[in-house]
């Protein structure tokens, strides 16, 4: 654990800026095409509660050096493990299993790279370098799983009411010529029911049983923790 404050004050306002400024590119801001649209993407939500959270951490850090530059300055292990672990699950996610189904020209572009590798990783090492260890509860695993599944519930019923999110083209025998579309309803693949049904209901089952396994990992390894920092004086 460290407690040297400003340099956690450095990487919070560092990994602000950073995750901010990929998730502003990954809207459109800077192009000049921002929609609401945009919002409907767990991506683009999980993301901007990581900018809140550095936001916040980077106040309360500024203001916490009045009382000198040592101390803990790690406030709310619970709230960053959880959005640790549901940036963590964008990031596999998506590596895993969307890259087939997005253009390669994207793949390597600053914004791909800022909200589905680098804010994840950012918002591990906080909460590793900073937490207090041996804070979190057993039962904090589970809570990991509250905003995927309001997540889930909320877009399944936006598709059901009729929200589009695009639509899927399908061409002539030639390849040239499109010969009908049709809505997609839902964000992802892996949640349309259109076209998967009741398998879907599998998909979010196996996806609920990565976010918990996920979450076990990082509690037994932060309850390991507090035997090193036991044995160690480090206040970097």
């Amino acid at each position: 654990m460290i407690f040297n404050k400003r340099f956690a004050l450095i990487f919070r306002l560092g990994a602000m800026m950073f995750a901010l400024a990929g998730l502003l590119k990954q809207i459109g801001v800077f192009q000049g095409t921002l929609s609401f649209h945009s919002f409907m993407f767990y991506t683009i939500q999980s993301n901007l509660l990581a900018v809140v959270l550095f936001a916040y951490l980077s106040v309360r850090t500024a203001m916490s050096l009045k009382t000198g530059l040592h101390g803990n300055i790690g406030w709310h292990p619970r709230l960053g493990m959880i959005i640790a672990v549901d940036l963590l699950v964008t990031m596999v996610v998506f590596w895993a299993l969307l890259t087939p189904v997005v253009p390669p020209s994207y793949l390597w572009t600053f914004e791909n790279i800022a909200i589905h590798t680098v804010t994840p990783i950012l918002c591990l090492l906080d909460f590793i370098l900073f937490s207090e260890p041996r804070r979190l509860k057993y039962r904090d695993i589970y809570y990991t799983c509250i905003f995927p599944v309001f997540y889930m519930i909320f877009t399944s019923i936006a598709g059901l009411a009729g929200y589009v999110y695009g639509f899927s083209e399908t061409f002539s025998n030639e390849g040239s010529t499109v010969i009908a579309t049709a809505p997609i309803r839902f964000p992802y693949f892996f949640m349309d029911f259109d076209r998967l049904g009741f398998t879907v209901l599998i998909y979010i089952g196996v996806m609920l049983a990565f976010f918990i396994m996920l979450s076990h990992i990082i509690y037994f390894v932060d309850r390991k923790r507090k035997l090193k920092d036991k044995n160690s004086n480090e206040t970097i």
